[in-house]
């Protein structure tokens, strides 16, 4: 199992999300690749076979047993099957993949025991819950606030993780932990007989909570990378009210269901991963020098005003706006990661250009 190596799969993972976002297109109305399995399999590709497998490679990729990393491949093949229009095949995958996640969080909670460990269990969980409901009745809805539980949970999990030498003020925590079993509750609760509310509210008071207390608002106050990751993550804070306000007050307009979602996911969850990604890239890679580069910073910002002007539209109505916004906002969130690899190949390239004159002058 020594022959696997995080850094081959990475790649992988990015062609999943590369397709899932032709699907999001095809959704869309625009046809980039004709690939009608992945408008059909958008949802599953983009929640399971890219943000599940890339959670559970970040995960897997620290166990000393590298066996572990079997459940992200598991990931990988589910993509393939997706792809390939074997739903069924590719969620019983997904169903397997998230049983050796939350082995791994286990063995973690086990090995630490801390509370953040906890809550990123439970999130594991609702991933598998998720999963499990689609493999029984064939209708993705019916899982779509399981996922979003996983990637909330997750997250918060891992940002109590990050902050967890930080001071506090006394009970600060437990009201956190208390919004996130509230949450989970919530889920538990049929969506339109008040789940709906009790999942907003606790996201809206979540996303204040983090926006108060996470270190991104100490992070922010510096320079370079530090602010680009704390105002990513402020931003995805704002995206998490948001999406609480619309779970709370939204319920019965004509795009709700796509509103709920995409700030969810592409408001909340994908500011997390920009935020955090200039970390988890060189760390998969096995790289000590941190990929950031300026060039982010448009980028970013498209993104977010994209992503702004899609919610927009969809809020008022206006279809050909939405479409528009989305497309586009597809293309860079593409560009994101494509910008992220070069710059990271731009420093292996000057590294080895130094090393080169070193060795020259030592000679």
């Amino acid at each position: 199992m020594d022959s696997i190596k995080p850094q081959y799969l990475m790649p992988l993972i990015l062609i999943g999300l590369l397709i899932g976002t032709v699907g999001g297109w095809i959704r869309l109305g625009y046809i980039a690749l004709p690939i009608a399995s992945a408008a059909m399999s958008h949802g599953l590709l983009m929640v399971g076979g890219f943000m599940g497998t890339l959670i559970c490679l970040e995960r897997c990729m620290v166990m000393k047993n590298k066996a572990w990393l079997i459940a992200p491949i598991l990931g990988l093949v589910a993509t393939g099957l997706f792809i390939a229009g074997q739903e069924e095949l590719g969620m019983y995958c997904l169903a397997v993949e998230s049983v050796g996640l939350f082995l791994v969080m286990y063995i973690q909670y086990m090995k630490h025991k801390l509370p953040e460990q906890v809550v990123m269990c439970v999130g594991s969980i609702c991933w598998l819950i998720g999963n499990i409901l689609v493999i029984k009745t064939g209708f993705v809805p019916v899982a779509t606030t399981w996922w979003i539980g996983f990637g909330l949970l997750t997250i918060v999990g891992e940002r109590l993780e990050f902050g967890k030498f930080l001071p506090s003020p006394l009970g600060s925590k437990a009201l956190l932990h208390t919004l996130l079993t509230v949450f989970f509750v919530g889920l538990v609760v049929p969506f339109h007989e008040g789940g709906n509310w009790i999942m907003g509210i606790c996201a809206v008071t979540m996303g204040l909570w983090l926006l108060r207390f996470d270190m991104a608002r100490i992070a922010v106050r510096k320079g370079g990378y530090h602010r680009y990751i704390g105002l990513g993550l402020i931003i995805g804070y704002v995206w998490l009210v948001i999406f609480g306000l619309v779970l709370c007050l939204m319920e019965s307009h004509p795009y709700f269901y796509d509103l709920f979602l995409h700030t969810f996911f592409l408001g909340f969850v994908f500011s997390m991963i920009w935020a955090h990604a200039p970390i988890i890239i060189p760390t998969v890679f096995k790289r000590s020098q941190t990929v950031f580069h300026s060039i982010l910073w448009p980028l970013w910002s498209v993104f977010q005003i994209t992503l702004i002007g899609r919610m927009l539209s969809g809020l008022l109505m206006i279809t050909e706006g939405r479409s528009w916004f989305g497309i586009v906002n597809g293309w860079v969130l593409l560009s994101m990661f494509s910008a992220m690899v070069g710059i990271m190949v731009y420093q292996v390239v000057m590294e080895r250009k130094q090393e080169i004159v070193l060795q020259k002058v030592k000679g």
